[in-house]
């Protein structure tokens, strides 16, 4: 598993030196100081970031992350795009083309956008067909379009993956966010349903108490990172903390707590789980004495 920086946390790096430096940040620095501050292998980039780039500055950000070994491999627009709304998609097509060639320009695989839209059929429709205009370019530059949680259509797994089939391609899928599935009435069951789709996740956190590992006090972490785990999911996990307080704690904090969570799952079976496994071999032996 890949554990990477949604570059959002890095805001207040970018006018007051982080933890570890004595000055601020530039865009340019993220990707060094992610890898070798934070031990982090790669950034999701919001495009809000990269704001007054131009072509070749883009270029440069993505030879400074490959120099750094901690590539962007993720761009993704903040703000929703009225895809249904007849009156605006044309705006919000242009834009995601836009940012789908920036992502192809940083090297990135992915590209995220958040659907607004009433959960409808009519307006699921037309969301998928403008969605479709987008995805379709994409998918010829190697990137993936991804969709993030938001309210509306896009607020239950059920409705997101639809909207998924709706669209079609080889490269349509989901960006799902931790929070989110906190807010859901089954957090396990909503990233069990999205995360076959997705080729990145963010792990969004909001608070911690000291400890060895932190523990997050907001929702269970552990159960968080358990599930993406059960579907087989072992790609990006992108740390994205959204807490107060010192940003830079709250990322190591973060990645502290996910690398423990993970080795959970290398743990192997608890006492009791090897009990029940013991007590059903017996149980075969007494099946084969008998016959």
């Amino acid at each position: 598993m890949l554990l990477t920086l949604n570059a959002a946390c890095a805001a207040p790096w970018l006018t007051s030196a982080p933890k570890g430096r004595t000055r601020p940040l530039t865009i340019l620095d993220l990707p060094v100081f992610a890898k070798e501050h934070l031990g982090l292998a790669g950034l999701s980039l919001p495009t809000n970031l990269l704001a007054g780039f131009d072509k070749q500055k883009i270029e440069h950000l993505r030879e400074r992350a490959d120099k750094a070994g901690c590539a962007v491999l993720l761009i993704y627009e903040p703000e929703p795009q009225a895809f249904a709304d007849p009156t605006l998609a044309d705006a919000a097509i242009d834009r995601m083309k836009r940012v789908v060639q920036a992502a192809h320009v940083l090297g990135c695989n992915a590209a995220a956008v958040k659907v607004k839209a009433a959960d409808s059929p009519a307006e699921l429709d037309a969301a998928a067909k403008r969605i479709r205009m987008v995805s379709e370019p994409a998918e010829k530059m190697d990137i993936s379009l991804l969709i993030s949680p938001h309210t509306g259509l896009t607020s239950t797994p059920e409705r997101v993956t639809d909207l998924i089939k709706k669209v079609g391609g080889f490269r349509v899928g989901t960006f799902p966010d931790f929070q989110a599935a906190a807010a859901s009435k089954d957090p396990t069951a909503y990233l069990r349903r999205i995360t076959p789709y997705a080729s990145s996740v963010c792990a969004s956190t909001v608070a911690f108490k000291e400890g060895t590992p932190p523990v997050h006090t907001a929702y269970d972490l552990n159960l968080m990172v358990q599930a993406v785990l059960s579907v087989g999911y072992d790609a990006a996990l992108t740390i994205d903390y959204r807490g107060t307080g010192d940003s830079t704690l709250g990322v190591a904090q973060t990645r502290d707590a996910l690398l423990a969570a993970l080795k959970l799952d290398e743990v192997g079976p608890t006492d009791e789980e090897l009990a029940d496994l013991e007590a059903e071999l017996g149980e075969d032996d007494e099946e084969d004495q008998e016959t």
